[in-house]
């Protein structure tokens, strides 16, 4: 390999961690909005089974919550998107998010593929550099400082 060929490599395996970090990143706020909307589900779903007899406590931010008595049947609030916000039936709100659960764990699923198959190609480029700097460490040569580095 020339020194340009390993140079190239080295920025190409930077691009690939930092793009490996992004998606990282994408896979927790996938993560995050999974849990939000199992709660959400679930949370419909026990109102279902106390059949609006029970005291909810309801989250208004900052840790602060309001005791509630559901109505049995009552319609639920939620965003559609763009800041929108809808009233709909209870049944038709817990399908929604339902398949809004369907959609973030394929979402999940096809970028946990990307993350794979990034590692991979971070791996084995890593070796490459990796063999290049033992190569030119066994000729006397100097290598680059970062090859190899995770």
């Amino acid at each position: 390999m020339t020194e340009q060929q390993v140079q190239e490599d080295l920025a190409r395996l930077d691009a690939y961690r930092n793009q490996l970090s992004a998606m990282v990143q994408q896979l927790q706020y996938l993560q995050a909005s999974r849990a939000d909307h199992l709660r959400a589900r679930e949370s419909l779903e026990g109102l279902d089974r106390v059949g609006g007899r029970g005291e909810i406590l309801i989250p208004i931010g900052g840790e602060a919550f309001l005791r509630g008595n559901p109505e049995a049947g009552a319609k639920v609030l939620i965003g559609v998107g763009s800041g929108v916000v809808v009233e709909l039936e209870q049944p038709k709100v817990v399908e929604m998010l339902a398949e809004r659960l369907t959609k973030i764990e394929e979402a999940s699923q096809e970028l946990e593929g990307q993350v794979r198959t990034l590692d991979e190609r971070i791996q084995v480029l890593s070796r490459r550099l990796e063999s290049v700097t033992q190569d030119a460490g066994d000729a006397g040569l100097s290598a680059p400082d970062d090859v190899g580095r995770n």
